[in-house]
């Protein structure tokens, strides 16, 4: 699993995208799979990173409040958590993902993985061609719009799914 800082074209949105390979991620933006969650714009960069590297193991304390970390890129509207309140927040934040995370996971136990099948099988659903069952699967952002526009019942997921073929 890799995760990458991604940012939309036309507004600059930076937004967090996690893929199974480098090569997946590149994949996924060729085909138009991958869009802005602000502002729905298919064209996205990555956006630039800073590496995640560890303090070495001499120097392992824990930052104090005299020292705040740097804030970020105003562009990147991310928030620097240089204070004990801001911290608390960012805690309250991940406990909200991470309840996000399991009930996505809930949901999609009862759901078969499509991939990117999804519109058709969708539509198939949608004029009686296949039976009802809840699915879930890979669709390009206009291809959404265009089973909303059909009057197709589709959302998409908060949060990015491996798909099966992926998983360790």
């Amino acid at each position: 699993m890799i995760v990458f800082d991604l940012k939309c074209y036309d507004r600059g949105h930076v937004f967090e995208g996690w893929f199974g390979s480098s090569a997946e991620y590149e994949k996924q933006r060729a085909e138009g799979m991958i869009s802005c969650p602000i502002c729905g714009d298919s064209q996205v960069r990555k956006a630039v990173m800073s590496p995640a590297i560890g303090p070495k193991s001499s120097q392992r304390q824990s930052a104090s409040p005299s020292q705040p970390l740097p804030a970020q890129d105003a562009e990147s509207h991310a928030v620097s958590l240089s204070n004990a309140s801001a911290t608390t927040e960012m805690a309250k934040m991940q406990a909200l993902i991470s309840a996000l995370a399991e009930t996505q996971a809930r949901i999609l136990e009862k759901s078969e993985w499509v991939g990117r099948t999804f519109a058709d099988r969708a539509r198939a659903m949608h004029y009686g061609d296949e039976p009802h069952k809840q699915i879930h699967g890979e669709v390009a952002t206009e291809e959404a719009r265009a089973l909303l526009e059909e009057g197709v019942e589709v959302a998409p997921l908060p949060l990015p799914v491996i798909p099966p073929e992926f998983q360790n």
